[in-house]
């Protein structure tokens, strides 16, 4: 039997994939989703690769029953090696006209459900004196993007909670990691940008712009083969002292650099006119 890997939100994008692409490499994968009647695609998947996977019904959000939820897996499968915080959900939509609501729903699960896991599993790997904790971020994480404010914010206090962790948990053969894709042919963006209630409604004063940015986002904005970040994953999950941080794209690569050297002033006239709010 392989090392243990635990993954969230594997009912699609990099979870499914990630997921299949572990136990292909020797993983014994415990895939879990928050809504098991959304799993045919992952069955579906893992039958096509000739894999099995541990599918088990888990809801990040669900804080109190996550201590619970790992002690049973480790008390069926022996031990937890590398646990790939993936679960996450987007609703887009300018600042003004989001609802605090629909930002405290994305800080629920994009933050405070990687923090809650992470904190479960700690205790774990500590006793193990090893372990991979990955968590999948965004390049918004590193790079804000208008429209997407609050999707944004919660990564990028993913990625300063990740950062101190890793210098927290190093000595204790634990290895935090962060990976940072940018645009993925993925549900999250790909086939449904959701809309905060008050954003895309004639209402808004911001309505024409935010139809400018959807249609910006479905039809420019290339996207990549999402099997890139789950072999990335497997990589990484291999690698016994992996780095903090993964920029997986080259668009992520480019937006990342660009704006660490071009003057603010460039940068955000530069972001209106290539996202076409300006």
């Amino acid at each position: 039997m392989g090392k243990v890997a635990l993954i969230t939100g594997c009912s699609s994008g990099f979870g499914l994939l990630a997921a299949v692409e572990m136990a292909r490499a020797g993983f014994d994968v415990a895939a879990t989703m928050r809504n098991l009647e959304k799993r045919a695609l992952l069955d579906a998947a893992a039958k096509e690769a000739g894999v099995g996977l541990d599918v088990r019904r888990l809801d990040v959000t669900e804080f109190d029953s996550l201590p619970g939820f790992l002690q049973q897996l480790v008390r069926d499968r022996g031990s937890l090696d590398v646990l790939v915080n993936n679960a996450g959900m987007a609703v887009s939509g300018f600042a003004e006209d989001m609802l605090l609501a629909e930002i405290r729903r994305q800080f629920e699960t994009n933050f405070f459900g990687h923090v809650a896991m992470t904190k479960a599993a700690l205790p774990i790997m500590r006793k193990q004196r090893s372990g991979h904790i990955i968590m999948i971020s965004s390049i918004s994480g590193l790079v804000a993007q208008p429209a997407i404010s609050s999707y944004s914010s919660s990564k990028h206090a993913l990625e300063g909670w990740s950062e101190a962790l890793r210098l927290e948990t190093h000595s204790l053969g634990i290895r935090v990691v962060l990976v940072e894709p940018g645009a993925y042919a993925t549900d999250i963006w790909e086939k449904n940008v959701v809309l905060g209630e008050r954003v895309n409604t004639p209402e808004s004063p911001n309505y024409e712009r935010i139809q400018r940015f959807v249609q910006f986002v479905q039809k420019e904005v290339p996207k990549r083969d999402p099997h890139e970040v789950a072999q990335l994953i497997v990589r990484i999950a291999q690698d016994p002292n992996p780095r903090l941080r993964y920029i997986a794209g080259t668009d992520a690569h480019m937006g990342y650099w660009t704006k660490r050297f071009l003057p603010w002033k460039m940068w955000e006239k530069m972001i209106a006119r290539y996202t076409k709010i300006g």
